[in-house]
């Protein structure tokens, strides 16, 4: 692998581990000057994905630059195409995967989304993070770098599942290694096919979106409508 990519992994294994330092000093500072210490966490979260975000670009900024001198004559048609499409297969591995794993018993849900939501909660502006700032930097990571390097010496298939896996396990939920695998499959074949990490850091960064809106800006309108759906249920099959 080239140098700087060598270096990206370690800003993005750097920003994962800096929070057993920096936010136990965080909240003695906030502690310290009366303020809530409940926003430590979605402010150390943001500084440090701020951060690492910057310092990646900053890293890749050549090739980037390289990289739209080479596509400028290039159609970007199929790859916006692509991008709207990768959303809505994304989201359909997502639900295939979770069928699967709710007929192998395991339970569904997240504990690492909920502890998004309540991050959100606390601090709205924590939406960067979950939105933009952490997909980009995954997509980067594990679609550009990680797969990369593995699809330079193995196949497709080989490649996507070694580095799912990795990015699967990476989130902490090795009961959900399904799910989070199979969304890293989808993302890896929207590289591959439109060779645009743009493509499925969009489709990544659009339905990160939709989840934390559809399960946090619009929960309680989902749950009223569940509601009334269940009350006309019962007061259809009182009738029969």
């Amino acid at each position: 692998m080239k140098k700087e990519y060598w270096w990206i992994i370690i800003v993005y294994i750097a920003m994962q581990l800096s929070s057993l330092v920096g936010l136990p000093l965080l909240l003695f500072g906030f502690k310290y000057a009366g303020i809530n210490q409940r926003l430590a966490v979605p402010i150390w979260l943001i500084a440090s994905f701020s951060i690492a975000l910057i310092i990646i670009l900053f890293l890749l900024r050549k090739e980037f630059n390289a990289k739209r001198l080479e596509e400028r004559n290039s159609s970007l048609g199929p790859s916006i195409a692509w991008a709207i499409f990768g959303v809505f297969l994304a989201l359909f591995a997502q639900y295939v995967a979770a069928i699967i794993e709710s007929l192998l018993g395991i339970k569904m849900g997240s504990e690492n989304t909920k502890d998004i939501l309540t991050i959100i909660d606390t601090l709205p502006l924590a939406i960067l993070v979950t939105s933009i700032f952490g997909p980009i930097l995954e997509e980067i990571v594990f679609r550009k770098i990680i797969f990369g390097a593995l699809y330079k010496r193995f196949n497709f298939f080989i490649s996507a599942l070694i580095s799912s896996v990795v990015f699967a396990l990476a989130h902490m939920e090795p009961v959900h290694i399904l799910l989070y695998s199979a969304m890293g499959l989808t993302f890896a074949f929207l590289y591959v096919k439109t060779k645009r990490i743009w493509v499925p850091i969009f489709a990544h960064v659009t339905m990160n979106t939709m989840v934390v809106l559809v399960q946090s800006v619009y929960k309680d309108d989902i749950e009223r409508l569940q509601r009334e759906a269940e009350a006309v249920q019962n007061f259809i099959g009182g009738f029969l």
